[in-house]
C-alpha cells in the first residue's frame, strides 16, 4: 500500500497589490513592509527542519518589485514615515493617524500578547468614530506614543524572529517605555528581515524543495482584459459596465512582463502560473500557453463547469473524486485544480481550532482521500490558498499548525507532497480538456470584478483613460510614455474592484479606492492632460457626497463684495469645513479653509475663506469652479490684477470654450462669487455636483473637496416656504 501515495500539492499565493502613490512615490499602505516581516521568510525557514516536505510559492511581480523597492531604493510608506517621526514632534493630524491605523492587526493574536498594546487599545477604544480622536489624543501622551509607534511594527514581525533575535526577545520582554534609539533599532531589524526574503526564494528553490511560480505582473483578471463580455457565459443576466474593455495585448504584456521580471530576479524562467484570482478563460490560456508556460492552476468550480457535471452533493461531499484528483491539459497547457474545501479549511476554519486537531484532522482527511482511491495509478489533491492573509488568524502565527502538520506528513508514508511540476513531468501532464470554462476560484464566475455599479464604473474609467492614451500616443509617438502604460496597467489588477461592490469591506478601503483613481490620474499628467472631473469623484458610493457641517436653511442674498459685511447674509447657507472633507489624499494643511454656499430661487452663491490673506497669493493663481452635473462647466477667477476677469467654459470634444463673462465676483477678505442657475444650465431639482479647483501657471495646488464633490440641489420657488414648515 505504502508503494503508492497520495501526492499532495500546496500552492502558496503571495501577493500584494501595488501600493505606491503614482503622485508622491510613497506607498500609502505599509502591508508589503509588514507581511515581509511576518510571513514571507518564515513559510520558507520553517521547511528548513522538513526536507521531506515540498511546497510551490506563487510569487506575484508587483510584490517582487516592491520588496526590491523597500531593499534597494529605502522606499517609504505612510505608516514607516509615521514610525520613524519621533514622538515629541508629532502634529495632531499625525497622531491622529496613529491612533486610527496602527491598531491594524489582529486583535486577539496580534496585539493581546503584549499587555501594554492591548493597554493602549482600551484607551483607544475598540469602536470610534474619527472625528472622536480630535478629543482623544488629548489622552495620549508622548509616552504612549512612542510606545503605539514600536509595538504596532514589533507586533508585525513573525514570532519566531521575535524570540530567536536577542534584540527583539529584548523588546517584547521590555514591553513599555521604549526609546527613540529602540524604535529605530526596530526598523532596521525590519529591513534586514525584507532584505532576505528573495535570496531565501532564490536558493530555496535551487534545492528543488520548493518550486516558484507566478502570476501576471500586477494581478489583472485576463480574461476580462482580453475581453469583458466574457462575464456572460457564467452569469447571462449580469449588468455590464457602460463601454466593452477588448484589450487582449494588455493581457498579453501583463504575462510577458511578470514572466521578464521574474525571470530578472530568479535567474530562471517559471513553469507554472496561478492566474490572478484563479481567474481563466481559453484565450487567456492560449496566451499563457504562447510564452511557455507549462502549467496554471484554478479552482474545482471551474472544472466542474467544464465538464458540465457536479462534483459535490449537497452536504459538499465530492461525488466524484477522480475527476478533481488528476491534472488536465488544454493548448498544451497541464492544469490542476484546487480542493476547494480542503483550502478553505486552511483559510478560514482551522485557525479557531487547537493547532494539534488541526492538523491532525487535515492529514486524515488526506488518508480518506488516499483510501477511497484506487492505487492503480498516481493521484494528486492540489491544496491552494493565499500565503499571508490566514496567519494572523490562528495562535503563533500558524508555525504550530504547520509545526504539527509537516511532521505528520514527513512520517506519513502513505502521503507524499510534491511540486507541481515534479508531478506532472513524472506522472502526468493531464487528459485533454474538450472545453475550458471562464472563471475564478470564487463561485466559477467573474461577479466580484464586474457586474455591480461600483465595479462597472471603475471598468469605464478605465475603458476611458486607455483609449485616450492609445490616442495620444498615436497622435504623439515621440512621446515618452512608458510611465503612463505602467499606471494603466497597475490601474488594471484585480485587487481594486475586490473592494468595490458589496462583497467585501476593509478599513483601508478608502486608500484602495484613491489608488485606483490615482493611476488614472498620474496617465492624463504624463500626457500633459487636464485630468477629468469625475475621476476626483469616488467610486465607494458612500464616499461621494461631501456633506457641509451646517445646511442650508432659506434663501440668501450676499453682497459680493469680497468682506463679510454682516454674520446673517451667508447665516442661512451651508458651510463645509474643508480640513474635515478632504479625505486621506486631502493635505494636511489646506489654503481654503471653509466654503459656504446657498441660493435663492436664480442665483448660486458661493463664498471661500482663506488660510492666508488673498492678496498674498502668488501671480499665476487661479480659482477654478466645476461642475459635473447636469452640464460639464467651468468658472475661472484669476485672483491678481484690477482687469481680472471671471469666464465661463462649457466642454466641448474634450474642449473648452469660453461662453460669457462672468462679472458678479469679488476678491477681498472672502472670494465670493454668484452664478445663476441658467448659466449652469441647471433647472428646478436639478442636482449639481460641484468642485473648486485652484491652479498656479495652470498646475493644480489644490482641489475643494479632494475627494468627491458637494451636491446642490436647484431649489424650486417655494424652497423657503417648505423649510419653515
Amino acid at each position: 500500500m505504502t508503494n503508492n501515495p497520495l501526492y499532495i500539492s500546496f500552492l502558496w499565493h503571495m501577493h500584494q497589490p501595488y501600493y505606491k502613490d503614482p503622485s508622491t512615490d510613497i506607498y500609502r499602505l505599509p502591508w508589503v513592509r509588514l507581511h515581509g516581516t511576518k510571513d514571507y521568510l518564515d513559510m520558507l525557514e520553517i521547511l528548513k527542519d522538513f526536507p521531506a516536505i515540498k511546497q510551490n510559492f506563487n510569487l506575484v511581480p508587483s510584490l517582487l518589485e516592491q520588496l526590491n523597492d523597500y531593499t534597494e531604493n529605502n522606499a517609504k510608506d505612510s505608516f514607516l514615515e509615521a514610525t520613524r517621526k519621533k514622538a515629541s514632534d508629532l502634529s495632531a493630524d499625525e497622531k491622529m493617524f496613529i491612533l486610527e491605523n496602527f491598531f491594524l492587526a489582529n486583535w486577539e493574536n496580534m496585539i493581546k500578547p503584549f499587555p501594554r498594546y492591548y493597554e493602549l487599545l482600551v484607551k483607544r477604544g475598540a469602536h470610534f468614530i474619527k472625528s472622536d480622536l480630535v478629543r482623544t489624543i488629548k489622552y495620549f501622551t508622548e509616552t504612549d506614543f512612542l510606545d503605539l509607534q514600536t509595538l504596532f511594527n514589533l507586533c508585525w514581525i513573525d514570532p519566531f524572529f521575535r524570540e530567536n533575535d536577542p534584540f527583539l526577545k529584548m523588546l517584547v520582554e521590555k514591553g513599555r517605555n521604549y526609546t527613540e534609539d529602540e524604535k529605530s533599532l526596530l526598523i532596521e531589524k525590519q529591513m534586514e528581515i525584507l532584505k532576505r526574503i528573495i535570496p531565501a526564494y532564490r536558493q530555496m528553490a535551487s534545492t528543488g524543495q520548493v518550486e516558484l511560480s507566478l502570476s501576471p505582473f500586477y494581478h489583472p483578471i485576463a480574461p476580462l482584459l482580453c475581453d469583458t463580455d466574457i462575464a456572460r457565459t457564467a452569469m447571462p443576466g449580469v449588468n455590464l459596465p457602460r463601454r466593452r474593455f477588448a484589450c487582449p495585448e494588455d493581457a498579453r504584456k501583463q504575462i510577458e512582463t511578470g514572466i521578464t521580471y521574474f525571470e530578472k530576479v530568479f535567474g530562471c524562467r517559471p513553469s507554472g502560473m496561478w492566474p490572478s484570482e484563479g481567474s481563466v478563460s481559453e484565450q487567456a490560456l492560449r496566451m499563457m500557453s504562447s510564452y511557455g508556460i507549462q502549467w496554471i492552476a484554478t479552482d474545482e468550480g471551474v472544472l466542474a463547469h467544464s465538464l458540465g457535471k457536479s462534483l459535490r452533493d449537497g452536504s459538499g461531499n465530492l461525488t466524484d473524486p477522480q475527476a478533481l484528483y488528476r491534472p488536465y491539459c488544454f493548448e498544451d497547457v497541464s492544469i490542476v485544480f484546487r480542493d476547494h474545501t480542503l483550502s478553505d479549511l486552511i483559510g478560514f476554519v482551522y485557525s479557531r481550532w487547537d493547532s494539534k486537531k488541526a492538523a491532525d484532522d487535515l492529514t486524515a482527511k488526506l488518508l480518506h482521500i488516499r483510501n477511497s482511491m484506487p492505487m492503480d495509478k498516481p493521484h494528486l489533491v492540489s491544496i491552494i490558498l493565499d500565503g499571508e492573509n490566514a496567519w494572523e488568524h490562528y495562535k503563533n502565527d500558524g508555525r504550530d499548525f504547520f509545526l504539527y502538520l509537516y511532521e505528520g506528513l514527513s512520517r506519513e508514508e502513505r502521503l507524499k507532497t510534491v511540486t507541481v511540476s515534479e508531478y506532472i513531468n513524472n506522472f502526468d501532464r493531464g487528459k485533454g480538456l474538450e472545453y475550458l470554462h471562464p472563471g475564478s476560484w470564487i463561485n466559477a464566475n467573474f461577479g466580484i470584478w464586474i457586474g455591480h455599479e461600483e465595479d462597472n464604473l471603475s471598468w469605464d474609467y478605465l475603458t476611458d483613460t486607455r483609449e485616450r492614451l492609445e490616442c495620444f500616443q498615436k497622435e504623439n509617438p515621440g512621446h515618452n510614455l512608458e510611465k503612463a502604460w505602467k499606471s494603466i496597467r497597475i490601474a488594471e489588477g484585480s485587487d481594486w474592484n475586490w473592494w468595490y461592490g458589496d462583497e467585501h469591506t476593509t478599513e483601508t478601503q478608502e486608500e484602495f479606492d484613491e489608488l485606483f483613481r490615482l493611476n488614472l490620474m498620474q496617465v492624463y499628467r504624463e500626457m500633459g492632460k487636464e485630468i477629468p472631473v469625475e475621476l476626483f469623484v469616488p467610486v465607494l458610493r458612500h464616499d461621494r457626497e461631501i456633506a457641509p457641517k451646517l445646511l442650508i436653511r432659506g434663501f440668501i442674498q450676499p453682497a459680493i463684495d469680497g468682506l463679510v459685511t454682516s454674520y446673517y447674509e451667508w447665516y442661512e447657507g451651508a458651510q463645509v469645513d474643508v480640513g474635515k472633507s478632504g479625505g486621506s489624499m486631502h493635505k494636511s494643511e489646506s489654503l481654503i479653509t471653509s466654503i459656504y454656499y446657498g441660493f435663492n430661487k436664480d442665483f448660486l452663491f458661493l463664498r471661500l475663506d482663506s488660510k492666508l490673506p488673498f492678496d498674498e497669493f502668488e501671480e499665476g493663481t487661479e480659482f477654478s469652479i466645476l461642475t459635473s452635473r447636469p452640464s460639464e462647466i467651468k468658472i475661472t477667477v484669476p485672483l491678481k490684477g484690477n482687469s481680472a476677469k471671471a469666464a465661463l467654459f462649457e466642454k466641448s470634444n474634450d474642449n473648452w470654450i469660453m461662453t460669457k463673462e462672468i462679472t458678479e465676483f469679488a476678491v477681498l477678505d472672502i472670494f465670493e462669487i454668484g452664478l445663476s442657475f441658467a448659466d449652469l444650465k441647471a433647472r428646478e431639482n436639478d442636482e449639481i455636483h460641484l468642485v473648486i479647483s485652484i491652479t498656479k501657471n495652470t498646475e493644480e495646488m489644490e482641489r475643494c473637496p479632494w475627494r468627491g464633490y458637494l451636491s446642490i440641489t436647484v431649489p424650486t420657488p417655494d424652497f423657503e416656504a417648505l423649510m419653515w414648515r
